[in-house]
């Protein structure tokens, strides 16, 4: 694994107890029957959905760098695959969200746009990488010319 991902690999697990502290925050919300929480059912959803987004595409983010290295692209496409899907892994839950954050929300605001932008940068990453792979091994570096003298 190169140090591009294998930094970012160690970044995304750091990160990734924070999609466990949202899943215990929806849950004190849903059982504290004075947050509010349970009586919208809109921003229940959102926010439900925003959790379960976070959660899965910081899983397939660590997937895409197991991946990206062993893919035949050019450095920029690599750098692309490998950042596009933990960019969708933030954009999309944090358009969710943000889109209802006030407890009387029946329609999402603005921000819930970041959703498309999130969803574009996914795909974006996934279909970069799955074409990066499906090209085959990128091609082998020329071995350094060895300067010791022959051995028999």
């Amino acid at each position: 694994m190169s140090a591009a991902s294998r930094r970012l690999a160690g970044i995304l697990l750091v990160l990734y107890p924070t999609a466990v502290f949202g899943g215990v925050s929806l849950l004190n919300m849903l059982v504290n029957p004075g947050s509010g929480y349970a009586e919208n059912a809109f921003r229940q959803d959102l926010w439900r959905a925003g959790h379960a987004h976070a959660a899965v595409l910081l899983l397939l983010s660590l997937v895409v760098l197991r991946y990206v290295d062993e893919a035949n692209l050019s450095t920029g496409w690599k750098s692309l695959a490998r950042h596009a899907v933990p960019l969708a892994a933030i954009l999309l839950p944090v358009a969710f969200f943000l889109s209802v954050l006030p407890a009387d929300a029946t329609e999402p605001n603005g921000l819930i746009y970041l959703a498309y932008v999130g969803a574009v940068s996914l795909i974006a990453g996934l279909l970069t990488l799955g074409v990066g792979l499906l090209r085959g091994q990128p091609p082998a570096s020329p071995a350094p010319a060895d300067s010791s003298p022959a051995r028999l």
